[in-house]
């Protein structure tokens, strides 16, 4: 099976990113789609298209000609009281926490989802996956997600999650099976 993993174009600049963002594509996001396209465009032949709930990526989806369903499981990580806010602002508020949450992975001082808990809820959504024709799937997430899918697949220590970074519209495959799973690049 080879799941294929888009992160959505931006909804917002990169000072601007807030945790939990569900704001719809801005214009750079739309003209970066745009520009996407004749590369991205054959990802639409796979037998499951999906998405993350965000405004932001089902417009990226519905752009590239995917269609895709939307699936909860490829949602943001809950970030609790501190949806809505940027990491400066929370730095700036809860110091303390920032740090407890940087460094533990079981820690949830927002008071939402812990890493580790994110991370096994993408992995539980990449096993659970139907193979159905020649297995090829592809969904649109956020970056967050991915991050958390490669850091499954490769069976990564957590504090490799902060050390990964995903740009809009990058693409990323895994393939393989339940529990094992390989990354692709190239």
């Amino acid at each position: 099976m080879l799941v294929t993993l888009i992160a959505a174009a931006r909804s917002s600049s990169l000072l601007d990113a807030r945790f939990g963002d569900d704001r719809p594509l801005d214009t750079a996001g739309w003209h970066a789609v745009e520009r996407a396209i004749p590369v991205l465009l054959p990802l639409a032949a796979a037998e499951l298209r999906y998405c993350s709930p965000t405004p932001c990526c089902r417009q990226t989806g519905d752009a590239l000609g995917l269609a895709p369903m939307a699936q909860p499981a490829l949602r943001d990580c809950d970030m609790g009281r501190w949806r809505g806010l940027t990491l400066r602002e929370v730095t700036a508020r809860e110091p303390g926490a920032v740090d407890l949450w940087l460094s533990d992975p079981r820690s949830a001082p927002h008071g939402g989802e812990p890493l580790l808990s994110f991370v096994s809820r993408v992995g539980g959504w990449l096993d659970t996956r139907p193979i159905e024709g020649d297995g090829r799937i592809v969904a649109v997430t956020e970056s967050s997600v991915i991050r958390a899918a490669m850091l499954y697949a490769l069976k990564a220590p957590p504090q490799s999650y902060w050390r990964t970074e995903v740009y809009p519209l990058s693409v990323v495959s895994l393939s393989g099976h339940p529990g094992r799973w390989s990354l692709r690049l190239g």
